[in-house]
């Protein structure tokens, strides 16, 4: 009988219990670290938990049809994803549509609502002076802004509160309508670069007083038409009117004053009138909520501007701390409406600066992400909201659900039927295959953001196919071997190499095909192409560390061994050939005299 050959493949297949103690730790440790994360099931995708799907058209501006290009339209998509992103709504899809829609699709358990305002939040972010601000509507009284207390910044806020008065008629800090809901009391302190790039503001009016009286926009520009204009939009502007708050400021081109609105942390209105814009939005390299321990500020904003953003920052509260401005005070600004509006207590010239107030952590971190991802470089308007039901998801999920498990049970009636005994090493391999499949989906939520989505489950279904493929070359080589007259050991050592290059290039071609789609497609088509890649790679790792080291093992157990005939192996069944045994060439006579008869 033909003996399977020694050296280093034998070695390596008298010890398969090393490869399967290989996966088994790995399955431990994949188990062990998703019940630690606490993320035991995998996250789903709007189309299977339900959420909210928004439509943004770019809208061009006057002249500017140009800027609706692949690359501010690319840039939108990765601004957005970070503004998601910021909200810890990593399974969020953000795609372009065509050439000027982008699609949004907010999973459920995030609050939409806030979502929405920064997600369709799309005219840039500016930091603009105030040159004047008082409360809006039935419950205006006339009074400046004064910012709230807080921690370090007690000095900054005393200091503008004293300089927002007029006349006799002073308002006392404690008593004034205070800053936006998103708004800091100070600006903290940093030093180094010298200030450039001297900004041109206007001058600054007198602050409305208690009496009601409005300000002038400019002292320069009192008889200047545009200032009279400004003035009268001033006066007739009511925040509380939801119509006027959106027509607030239209048209303002960024190097002009403007007017706009704003909600204290009462939830009043306020209306400002703010001069021209000093830094830029995309001046803000990066914002982050951080709760100071050393201080009793509690949490804090701090914002880091670029190079340029740095200076222009640096001269805008030089000038403010130098009392330019009678509120000491600047106005970040995002589509039209003021969303905070701190003091100043000094230039701060080292391109960091930290706001400051009576924030809670959802403040903070929602004017970081404002501060962080407000600059869009094309305007948007929000097209349409669409919401589906946690209900319809959870048919759709069932129903996927019921179609694996009917393609998993015909893939089993099928191995049962045709390879018998072999299908209990198939099927174990199925199950862990699954399992790892599952576990890594459930990690991978938290880790990289990956979402369950339909089209991913209709993947893992296609992968059954795929990895059942992968146990039928190797039990048909198997199978071919037996015919060829080996035993069971032999032949199982010997099919393997073939059927080995089979699987690799297989798998490989799946693999690729995968790779292609996932790159080439947007939106949920990635998830069927992940999800198809991921389970084919997993294909591999099965094969290879479970399937074929447990079917070395089973091949030393008699049932198997013998060839029963419920085993699957059976070489009658099979129609084998006698078995092959080695043969010895008959020896040739001794080499001697020749007899002269025989010759």
């Amino acid at each position: 009988m033909v003996a399977p050959k020694k050296g280093k493949n034998a070695s390596a297949q008298s010890k398969p219990g090393r490869s399967l103690a290989l996966i088994l730790i790995a399955i431990v440790a994949l188990t062990g670290g998703m019940f630690a994360s606490g993320h035991t099931t995998p996250r789903l995708g709007i189309d299977l938990a339900g959420g909210t799907s928004i439509t943004l058209r770019a809208v061009p501006e006057a002249g500017q049809e140009s800027a609706i290009n692949k690359t501010n339209m690319d840039t939108a998509v990765e601004i957005m994803n970070r503004r998601v992103n910021g909200l810890g709504v990593s399974e969020a899809e953000v795609q372009t549509q065509g050439d000027r829609n982008i699609i949004v699709n907010i999973p459920k358990g995030t609050n939409s609502k806030e979502a929405r305002q920064q997600v369709g939040t799309t005219a840039k972010l500016y930091f603009r002076p105030v040159l004047a601000t008082e409360l809006s509507g039935a419950n205006a009284t006339g009074t400046p802004s004064a910012s709230e207390t807080g921690g370090a910044s007690d000095k900054a806020t005393d200091k503008a509160t004293d300089k927002a008065t007029d006349g006799d008629k002073a308002t006392d800090g404690d008593k004034s309508s205070g800053t936006p809901s998103d708004s800091a009391s100070a600006s903290a302190t940093s030093q180094g670069r010298a200030a450039s790039d001297a900004l041109k503001a206007d001058p600054s009016p007198s602050a409305t007083g208690s009496d009601g009286a409005s300000p002038s926009p400019s002292a320069s520009a009192s008889g200047d038409a545009a200032a009279t204009k400004l003035q009268e939009q001033y006066a007739a502007l009511d925040c509380t009117d939801k119509n006027a708050r959106a027509k607030a400021g239209d048209g303002a081109k960024p190097s002009e004053q403007t007017v706009a609105c704003g909600q204290n942390s009462q939830g009043q209105w306020q209306k400002y009138i703010l001069g021209a814009a000093a830094v830029d939005g995309t001046e803000v390299d990066e914002a982050e909520a951080v709760y100071n321990t050393q201080t009793a500020a509690g949490w804090t904003v701090t914002m880091k501007f670029t190079d340029k953003g740095s200076k222009k920052f640096a001269d805008i509260t030089g000038k403010l701390a130098q009392n330019q401005s009678p509120q000491n005070q600047f106005a970040i600004v995002l589509d039209n409406e003021v969303v905070s509006d701190p003091y100043v207590s000094q230039a701060l010239t080292g391109g960091n600066a930290e706001i400051s107030g009576s924030f809670d952590q959802e403040e903070a971190q929602s004017l970081a992400n404002m501060l962080s991802y407000g600059a869009l470089p094309l305007t948007f308007k929000e097209d349409s909201v669409t919401t589906v039901t946690a209900a319809l998801g959870g048919e759709q999920l069932h129903a996927g659900l019921i179609a694996g498990a009917i393609g998993l049970a015909l893939v089993v009636l099928y191995l049962l039927f045709y390879y018998r005994g072999l299908s209990f090493i198939a099927v174990c391999s199925l199950l862990v295959s699954a399992g790892l499949t599952y576990v890594i989906m459930s990690l991978l939520g938290p880790t990289i953001g990956f979402a369950l989505n339909l089209p991913a489950v209709c993947g893992a279904i296609v992968a059954i196919g795929i990895t059942a493929d992968s146990f039928i070359v190797y039990f048909e080589r198997v199978r071919d071997e037996i015919r060829e007259g080996r035993t069971l050991r032999p032949a199982v050592e010997r099919a393997w190499p073939r059927a080995r290059r089979t699987i690799l290039v297989s798998d490989f071609v799946s693999f690729l095909a995968a790779a292609v789609l996932f790159v080439v497609t947007v939106g949920k088509v990635q998830g069927f192409a992940f999800t198809l890649g991921l389970t084919t790679l997993l294909d591999v790792v099965v094969v290879f560390l479970f399937t074929k080291p447990l079917l070395t093992l089973m091949a030393r157990r008699k049932f198997f061994a013998s060839g029963h005939k419920w085993s699957g192996l059976d070489p009658k069944a099979l129609g084998a050939k006698p078995p092959l045994r080695r043969t010895r060439r008959p020896s040739r006579p001794a080499a001697g005299p020749v007899d002269p008869k025989e010759a």
